[in-house]
């Protein structure tokens, strides 16, 4: 009974707390629940597509090991093609330049051949590189917006901040508190959207970077392939012979004899 009696007591000495989070956005009505479900649909979408690029970009960097290890040991690009995946960025350049090279041969001009193989690569690499790229506006757009728009919430919050002192005559903190919080808020979840976003799209563009360099270098060793037929293929393959090519022959020593010459003196004549 005690235990009851206090425990009353104490539920109506505990003031209510009317200007939290939930109470703050109630007060800003449609407008503020407006406001904050754009920034939360922004920062989904930013993770999202940070996950998603991730982890393809992962895929491609992890896919050109298999390219330094296996794809250059065979005795062909077909059969070389035939070691990578079939959804890999590197199969699809290696199967635009055979591509090229069957048309390739249908051309009479060295010239035009020779640019039509560089070019048919060139377009291989910028769709590799376009598709990379893809949602990497989105994560601008965030980084550039998401502060704005919840600029416009603060906006509103002051706003109606300032409506409710007219109202009531006075700057009294029941008045003021729930409108400015609400602004407050808006500042820090805008801020919280975009700094994340801007970081995510520089880090991606960076890695897009090193993978679009590879896949130049790529690109350039396949022509070199297709047009020395076969002949030339990357440094970093016979690096593996140099060893045997260095080794030298031991050197075989014959043993030479000591020849003692015998001289023959001719009998004086009488």
């Amino acid at each position: 009974m005690l235990i009851d009696i206090l425990a009353a007591a104490a539920g109506e000495a505990a003031p209510e707390n009317q200007f939290g989070f939930i109470e703050a956005m109630e007060q800003g009505g449609v407008i503020a629940w407006s406001i904050l479900t754009v920034l939360v649909i922004m920062s989904v979408g930013s993770f999202y597509i940070l996950i998603t690029k991730l982890l393809e970009q992962n895929k491609i960097l992890s896919q050109y090991k298999s390219i330094r290890t296996n794809f250059w040991r065979a005795n062909s690009l077909s059969e070389g093609a035939s070691k990578l995946d079939k959804n890999s960025a590197w199969r699809q350049v290696v199967d635009d330049a055979l591509a090229a090279e069957v048309q390739h041969s249908k051309m009479t001009d060295s010239l035009e051949a020779h640019d039509w193989m560089h070019g048919s690569l060139a377009r291989s690499e910028a769709a590799i590189n376009s598709r990379l790229a893809g949602g990497l506006p989105f994560l601008a757009t965030v980084g550039a917006t998401s502060p704005f728009v919840g600029l416009l919430g603060t906006v509103i919050g002051i706003y109606r901040a300032l409506i409710n002192i007219g109202l009531a005559g006075s700057a009294s903190i029941d008045k003021v508190a729930g409108p400015v919080g609400e602004a407050l808020i808006m500042t820090a979840i805008g801020l919280l959207v975009a700094v994340p976003a801007v970081l995510a799209y520089n880090w991606l563009q960076a890695r897009n970077k090193r993978i679009a360099e590879l896949l130049s270098g790529f690109s350039t060793d396949i022509l070199a392939n297709i047009t020395s037929r076969g002949a030339v293929k990357p440094a970093t393959m016979t690096k593996t012979a140099a060893p045997a090519a260095n080794k030298t022959a031991p050197v075989s020593s014959t043993a030479t004899k000591p020849t003692t010459a015998t001289t023959t003196t001719a009998a004086p004549k009488v």
